[in-house]
């Protein structure tokens, strides 16, 4: 999905580009001259870049992460996610987060159509798998990545107190006419403000599938929740010896003992299981379900946080 319109501001080039499109599936080389030549009327379209990356990346010519990388040059936000297509070109993915330009306008795009995909087409059931691991009542509550409100109908009945934090304002609006939330904040998972031990339990439904690296999330977790607090999330499930991988889906799976270890390493005792979360494409997505108590590790921070560790 390309959140951005497949619009050059230039008619010739438009038509071009349609002419390009209508040659992609039977003649994918042509697709990509005729794409290339009408980059050279505007040169400055990140979308039309980022489709001529495509074109040669699905066919196997030669050039595809120069044209991703022309995108991200035309759009430094990188709301198209170009940085992830020449990420995923590698043989190793060195990305460890997604670009929250990218995570941002995919949602805000996704919105309308967020709960019907995911529970209707997707049998998504996250926050229920979730749900089932808590017992009793929470004072306050943190949804991070809370979208519409998914996760928050399954929490709202045990919390006195629940907030709901995410990137997208459209998703962030959708969650605001259920009514579910006490209150709701935009927030970038990998900017997060500082952290106060001021929450009983933080939860986290599908939201860690846009973030490689975890040691930064769960240590702001750490630091926020009190003595005692509650952490229940879910991540895609793979079982390779890397921490974590970046999927052709543009998700993030991790690895059972890379979260068991930095769990433990930031104070928490935790509890993983494994369960279907839910489909793509009719195939079940395997995850893990964690729900983790922060008990008596300290976390020792040094420097800006990139080299936080835990004793």
């Amino acid at each position: 999905m390309i959140p951005l319109q497949l619009t050059s501001g230039d008619l010739i080039a438009d038509r071009r580009a349609a002419y390009a499109e209508a040659l992609a599936e039977s003649d994918p080389g042509a697709a990509c001259d005729l794409y290339a030549q009408t980059l050279e009327l505007v040169p400055s379209w990140a979308a039309g870049w980022f489709r001529l990356g495509d074109l040669r990346a699905e066919a196997g010519l030669d050039g595809a992460a120069e044209a991703f990388a022309a995108a991200l040059a035309a759009d430094p936000a990188d709301r198209l996610g170009a940085s992830l297509r020449i990420d995923m070109l590698r043989d190793r993915s060195l990305a460890d987060t997604m670009p929250a330009a990218f995570v941002e306008a995919l949602f805000d795009q996704y919105a309308p159509d967020f709960d019907a995909a995911l529970v209707d087409r997707l049998d998504y059931r996250a926050p229920q798998l979730l749900r089932a691991g808590l017992t009793g009542s929470y004072a306050r509550v943190l949804d991070l990545g809370c979208g519409t409100g998914l996760m928050g109908a399954q929490l709202r009945g045990i919390s006195e107190a629940l907030e709901g934090w995410d990137i997208s304002s459209e998703m962030l609006r959708l969650a605001g006419e259920k009514g579910l939330y006490d209150r709701l904040e935009k927030q970038d998972l990998s900017a997060l403000p500082p952290a106060m031990a001021a929450w009983d339990l933080v939860t986290a439904a599908d939201v860690f599938a846009y973030l490689g690296a975890l040691e930064g999330v769960v240590a702001w977790v750490s630091r926020a929740l009190r003595a005692g607090g509650g952490f229940a999330f879910t991540v895609e499930a793979h079982e390779g010896p890397e921490a974590w991988i970046l999927r052709d889906s543009r998700r993030y799976a991790h690895a059972l003992p890379y979260l068991e270890d930095l769990l433990d390493r930031a104070g928490f005792s935790a509890r993983i299981t494994q369960a279907v979360l839910r489909t793509d494409g009719g195939t079940p997505v395997e995850g893990h379900v964690v729900q983790a108590v922060r008990t008596d590790g300290v976390l020792r921070r040094q420097g800006d946080g990139e080299d936080a560790v835990f004793a």
